[in-house]
């Protein structure tokens, strides 16, 4: 049987109590509510419209996959200028909405976008589709950046070992490539070396890479652009 609390647990439960009645309902918070219980909180939660939405906490494949991006991103855009991070910093897509990518990038480190307390926008963006909820990373975090114009988005899968590379255009994304283990995954948001140019022989064929597939739709390929290659 278990025995009373102690004193400092029952005051432990108390200072508990009293928190979550000073916090705003769900549905009532404030960007800066949010900033501020964030800034002291130690946990991964993202924000929309006044509801917060806790994360998962990552496993230990979903942070190697991570790092293994931020690493090969931070490596080649740094000495150009820019800047790449990995979770956790908080982007505030609009006002009323903030999420945590897993690994974000900026081509020029002195963006106003650039902030210290959080960014306001990124030129790429990378998730790892998370296993307890894979729609939120393939689904919704899809709208999300797109509708914060954000350029590139790229969702690193493990399950299939496959990185999907995504292009907005006209206020939505456009599948680029799926890019397999051992294939050159880029795009063109930075001017590449010649050494990291992407080698679309080895884009993937997917269903709707059709020729009766729309042209809107369609991912065209300049021969002469420059973008971030990676090796899978």
């Amino acid at each position: 049987m278990m025995g009373a609390m102690t004193a400092a647990e029952s005051a432990g439960a108390d200072l508990a109590a009293l928190l979550r009645d000073a916090l705003p309902p769900q549905g009532a918070w404030s960007d800066e509510d949010y900033l501020r219980f964030t800034d002291r909180g130690g946990r991964l939660v993202e924000f929309t419209d006044g509801h917060l939405r806790e994360l998962p906490m990552p496993t230990f494949t979903h942070q190697a996959v991570l790092l293994f991006l931020y690493r090969l991103l931070h490596d080649w855009i740094a000495p150009r200028g820019g800047v790449a991070m990995a979770a956790v910093l908080r982007v505030r897509l609009r006002g009323g909405k903030f999420r945590e990518p897993d690994v974000l990038a900026l081509r020029d480190r002195a963006d106003p976008r650039c902030r210290d307390r959080f960014w306001t926008g990124a030129d790429l963006v990378a998730e790892v589709v998370s296993p307890d909820d894979p729609g939120r990373d393939l689904v919704e975090k899809r709208a999300d950046y797109a509708e914060a114009g954000i350029p590139e988005y790229w969702i690193l899968d493990p399950r299939d070992e496959t990185i999907t590379v995504l292009a907005l255009e006209g206020g939505r994304y456009v599948e680029y490539g799926v890019f397999a283990r051992g294939e050159a995954a880029g795009r063109g948001c930075w001017k590449g070396s010649p050494s990291m140019r992407r080698r679309c022989s080895t884009r993937r064929n997917r269903p709707d890479d059709r020729p009766g597939r729309p042209v809107a739709e369609r991912r065209r390929h300049s021969g002469g652009a420059g973008c971030l290659g990676l090796r899978a």
